[in-house]
């Protein structure tokens, strides 16, 4: 990232109660990339970079991440959602789909912010940030979605949404 004056940090979906069929892997691979998320949110506070947490609303509709992380929380995902959890500070919507844009009002807040550059980072890779890095691409934002920070259930359908941000939506998909 160049040119960090104009960049947003997004997380989508990070808080999560893994329980719904194939959580169990979304789970797994979401514990390796943690040390990662963890680091990447660590260099959003250090540089200033405004974090945007935007996360499925499990039935709950209130943009309230303290409802959603006592939803969320359970023995399988305590460590991440402990780890990742929004500061005070932090901004936090909730999405009725898949893209982190669709029917929210993040588009209006990196405007008026003025951020054209997003570093999306989350799960699920291949349905969640895919579809946002999508959205975003359209709105010709700059993109860097680090493959080390971002998980999907399967490793090849994980690989190939990389692939498609990559090729496609000319996102840098490089480590954090």
């Amino acid at each position: 990232m160049q040119n960090l004056k104009d960049t947003a940090v997004v997380f989508i979906d990070i808080i999560n109660d893994f329980n719904f069929p194939g959580g169990d892997k979304l789970l797994r691979n979401t514990e390796k990339i943690l040390p990662n998320l963890i680091k990447l949110k660590e260099f959003a506070k250090e540089n200033n970079l405004p974090v945007i947490y935007v996360n499925d609303h499990y039935g709950l509709w209130q943009a309230d991440f303290d409802k959603i992380i006592k939803q969320c929380t359970n023995h399988s995902s305590k460590e991440i959602i402990e780890a990742m959890k929004p500061d005070d500070d932090d901004y936090f919507f909730i999405k009725p789909q898949h893209s982190a844009f669709f029917q929210t009002p993040l588009h209006s807040l990196l405007t008026d912010l003025n951020r054209y550059s997003l570093i999306l980072a989350g799960i699920a890779g291949d349905i969640c940030i895919l579809f946002t890095a999508k959205d975003a691409y359209m709105y010709k934002m700059d993109l860097h979605i680090p493959e080390n920070c971002m998980a999907s259930e399967e490793k090849n359908t994980n690989d190939y949404a990389l692939y498609l941000m990559r090729s496609v939506m000319k996102a840098n998909i490089d480590s954090v």
